[in-house]
């Protein structure tokens, strides 16, 4: 056996270049690794404790709310940065190069970005909503019903998430717009 250690490197990922992605692309990582591991933990303790011990683990489900939340929306930012969010872009595929096909691409990734924006609009409110209550006044915070955990918790995430998406794709429709400017084939 060999000591060396073998790394097997994807090329369709995107390496960090600058410190802001260097950090932020790092955040994401370390979130999505370690709550994945705390929900794989918590559901198989869940499970065993239901069907073999025959006891309910109190109040599980909140903490996978939570945990989920912020699996799900660092890794939608990853995927943003990453551009391997789930997308069905037939415009690849089907339009040849050239200036219509930048056209297009400029209009999808506007949209993209406009849509994004709005939902990242959407998540500040609600992340304001349940920071500061439905009062507005820091009175009457939302909680979780058995563990009382602050519902911001979860909900900073979506905001955390949303705004790194629409910041990504404010990239995404830079480089599309140099492209477009750019002209030529490819």
């Amino acid at each position: 056996m060999s000591d060396k250690l073998i790394i097997i490197e994807d090329e369709n990922l995107k390496t960090p270049q600058n410190i802001f992605d260097k950090i932020t692309v790092s955040f994401y990582s370390i979130i999505c690794f370690t709550m994945s591991v705390l929900l794989t933990i918590i559901i198989s303790a869940s499970t065993i404790m239901r069907y073999v011990l025959e006891i309910d683990l109190y109040g599980y489900e909140e903490w996978i709310k939570i945990f989920a939340f912020w699996l799900y929306f660092m890794g939608a930012a990853y995927g943003s940065y990453n551009k391997s969010h789930v997308s069905a872009d037939l415009v690849q595929s089907y339009v040849k190069d050239g200036l219509i096909k930048k056209i297009i691409i400029l209009i999808r990734t506007l949209i993209t970005f406009g849509i994004s924006l709005l939902f990242t609009w959407y998540g500040y409110d609600f992340f304001v909503f349940s920071y500061l209550g439905p009062l507005g006044i820091g009175i009457a915070i939302p909680k979780t019903v058995a563990w009382r955990i602050p519902l911001w918790t979860a909900n900073i995430s979506i905001l955390i998430g949303l705004a790194s998406m629409s910041y990504y794709f404010f990239w995404d429709v830079i480089t599309a717009t140099k492209e477009l400017i750019k002209g030529g084939k490819k």
